[in-house]
């Protein structure tokens, strides 16, 4: 299994928009970055991942897996452009913020923290049970 971090902005898509998805997920499309797009290539279902706040939130809000691989992102007809479904899992009981992450040093390797730009990118088993132990939902972590 591998760990993952989605950024959205709120105003565009925000963790309550998810949730309200229910089971059907959603695309996490228009995803126009090659970097974030090969990490998405390499999603399995039943992966995890963040959902991330961007913008002036910019908190973990919860966490999601991911329904459906790779496949054509059905906003674009190019064909360089892929995508993936998730589904909301579950919320945090705590946000966990940038700011956070940036000053536990346990999460100075976190590409959140080195490339926070990023939309989709991987998180390692250990900083995938440091930030559900900060969000309060350790019982989540791995």
């Amino acid at each position: 299994m591998n760990y993952w971090l989605f950024k959205s902005e709120p105003a565009a898509w925000s963790w309550d928009d998810q949730i309200t998805k229910g089971t059907d997920g959603e695309e996490w499309n228009g995803v126009r970055n090659y970097q974030a797009r090969n990490f998405m290539r390499q999603m399995r279902i039943g992966d995890f991942g963040f959902f991330y706040h961007s913008q002036s939130e910019k908190s973990v809000v919860g966490v999601v897996s991911i329904i459906a691989e790779s496949h054509q992102d059905s906003t674009t007809d190019d064909a360089r452009w892929d995508c993936v479904d998730i589904v909301a899992v579950k919320s945090v009981i705590q946000p966990v913020t940038l700011e956070a992450i940036k000053t536990d040093g346990r999460l100075d390797d976190m590409i959140l923290v080195r490339n926070s730009r990023l939309s989709v990118q991987p998180v390692t088993p250990l900083e995938w049970a440091i930030v559900c132990s900060l969000a309060g939902i350790s019982d989540f972590a791995i």
